[in-house]
């Protein structure tokens, strides 16, 4: 029975590790333990939540997500997760969010929106530009909070213009008195 139960439980684990990202993590071991199907869009490393060691934030993207989002006509996810480094030199997963970055044909005719990733001293940005004639950008903003040990929503802002003005630039920027608390595993953009 015992060994019927383990039979299982290895198959089980095999077929979901495609959904899986490892939860402790060293630079060196970081590309070995990607799920097959995935690859990473994008990482930055910095101070995330302002103690001595280096953090680490990863973007990752489906291998066939263009394919995928053609097909379907439905957005695939980007997971974003957020490593924080710890005395032993390794990364410990401590957040993730499926909805944060935007899908690879959620920028209309500008294509793949996906700008890239800031860090700076206990707040990390996403960075979007998309649109055709009007063009747009959204920087999305998370601040540590060190009562929690999490991050929340801190600012959602960007800016919008037609390609015939393109000195006619409209800002907006929303902050948690316009959005309320938000904490970064359950914001959806």
């Amino acid at each position: 029975m015992k060994m019927n139960f383990l039979l299982v439980f290895v198959i089980i684990s095999v077929q979901s590790f495609g959904q899986e990202f490892p939860q402790t993590i060293t630079k060196d071991s970081l590309f070995k333990n990607i799920p097959s199907d995935y690859s990473i869009l994008d990482s930055a490393s910095g101070n995330l939540n302002r103690d001595e060691y280096q953090d680490l934030i990863i973007v990752f993207k489906k291998n066939d997500e263009a394919e995928i989002s053609d097909i379907n006509d439905k957005p695939v996810n980007r997971p974003l997760l957020v490593y924080i480094g710890t005395p032993d030199g390794k990364y410990q997963l401590v957040a993730r969010n499926d909805k944060a970055v935007l899908c690879y044909n959620c920028g209309g005719m500008w294509g793949d929106p996906y700008e890239g990733l800031a860090i700076k001293n206990g707040y990390f940005t996403i960075e979007h530009h998309g649109g055709s004639a009007w063009r747009w950008s959204c920087y999305i903003t998370f601040k540590y909070s060190e009562k929690n040990s999490k991050w929340y929503l801190y600012k959602d802002g960007g800016d919008s213009y037609h390609t015939s003005d393109p000195e006619n630039v409209e800002t907006k920027v929303k902050t948690v008195d316009d959005f309320g608390i938000v904490e970064f595993e359950q914001f959806k953009y």
